[in-house]
């Protein structure tokens, strides 16, 4: 049975989102990615798997090393849902701030 995992779950995790912060910069075996976390490695290469299974994350292999790097497109569609969400928002703090700035002139 494949497991389906969500990737708004995925990128829920404060540890995954610091894997990619960290993937996003430069390629990296998982040993490298363990080391900047006071978690266990196979902990991190959970994080890992989660990551890839979302296709939040995609490997290379280069000898006899495996190296992560963030995977764009799949980054581009989660950006390209939020978008919308964040114009609202946008909009709505923009109306916010012009009711602000005149109450505070009416006084």
């Amino acid at each position: 049975m494949e497991i389906r995992r969500d990737v708004f779950q995925a990128i829920a995790d404060p540890t995954r989102r610091a894997i990619m912060t960290l993937v996003a910069l430069q390629a990296m075996t998982p040993g490298s990615i363990a080391e900047n976390f006071d978690s266990s490695r196979q902990t991190i290469s959970k994080h890992i798997q989660i990551l890839t299974e979302c296709e939040l994350l995609e490997q290379k292999q280069s000898g006899r090393e495996i190296y992560y790097h963030i995977n764009a497109k799949k980054m581009k569609d989660v950006a390209d849902f939020i978008d919308p969400f964040r114009k609202m928002w946008d909009d709505r703090f923009n109306k916010l701030e012009a009711v602000m700035k005149k109450y505070k002139s009416k006084k």
